[in-house]
């Protein structure tokens, strides 16, 4: 797809489906404003990318500053036409009668609040210009429970139904909100729940992720219309004919 001349935000772009979806991007011919807690990662990326590129460094969690990250990326390349809702966290893996409150709450923060500050940053101006695509990465763990991971299940429920929230009250507006559920996906995150030894997904092998780049071609086909039947729902990369359509098979 020809992403000529479309501004594009990633949250959480610093490694894994971030870099890989900021890639994906810039190689489709978007120019990218990349974003994370830390500049040093998102920094080296913007300088791989070259001149499309512009590194934020932004806690999602802390509402003025994703605002003011966005008004950075307008300023420096107008207005947002794709924002993708990527920055995740999957502490803390424990029983939920065990579980730490802190990070509990953290990750909240960070899945479920983060989503939401992505999103009201980035609305009022995609429904002034009458378009813009709102991507957010959702997981299974939103639609059925997995055991140890309260906090990552309760904040992707949040975010998934954040996402029909924001379809319900824009579509009609002519903008494109959705989810991408990627599967178990070779990144940090896995290697953290592989050290867990905890549930099911912990015991799978490294070869039956697949790679990030999977998802970042599935979230830049998200921007066409033919991914338009998926308006307000999560386009599931574990369906073969999702696979088909995005040209992963």
């Amino acid at each position: 797809m020809d992403m000529t001349g479309k501004v594009v935000i990633v949250t959480g772009a610093s490694r894994g489906i971030g870099a890989a979806a900021a890639r994906a991007f810039a190689e489709a011919g978007a120019k990218v404003a990349l974003m994370a807690r830390s500049s040093g990662e998102i920094d080296a990326l913007a300088g791989e990318i070259g001149e499309a590129a512009l590194s934020i460094a932004c806690d999602v969690s802390d509402y003025t500053a994703l605002a003011a990250a966005v008004a950075a990326t307008e300023d420096a390349f107008g207005g947002i036409d794709v924002m993708v809702n990527n920055a995740g966290l999957i502490d803390p893996i424990s029983p939920l009668a065990e579980a730490d409150p802190e990070a509990w709450g953290t990750t909240i923060d960070v899945n479920l609040k983060g989503v939401f500050n992505g999103m009201r940053a980035v609305l009022p101006g995609m429904i002034e210009r009458g378009g813009g695509t709102i991507l957010t990465i959702s997981s299974g763990a939103a639609h059925g429970p997995v055991e140890a991971w309260s906090a990552y299940c309760a904040s992707k429920a949040g975010a998934y139904m954040l996402t029909r929230a924001a379809d319900h009250e824009n579509r009609a507006k002519g903008l494109r909100i959705m989810g991408l559920s990627p599967g178990t996906v070779a990144t940090d995150m896995q290697r953290e729940i592989k050290a867990s030894g905890v549930n099911p997904v912990s015991q799978l092998d490294w070869s039956d992720h697949v790679p990030p780049e999977w998802p970042a071609r599935a979230l830049v086909w998200m921007c066409s219309p033919e991914a338009d039947a998926h308006l307000g729902t999560d386009v599931s990369l574990r369906d073969e004919g999702i696979r088909k359509q995005v040209g992963l098979t």
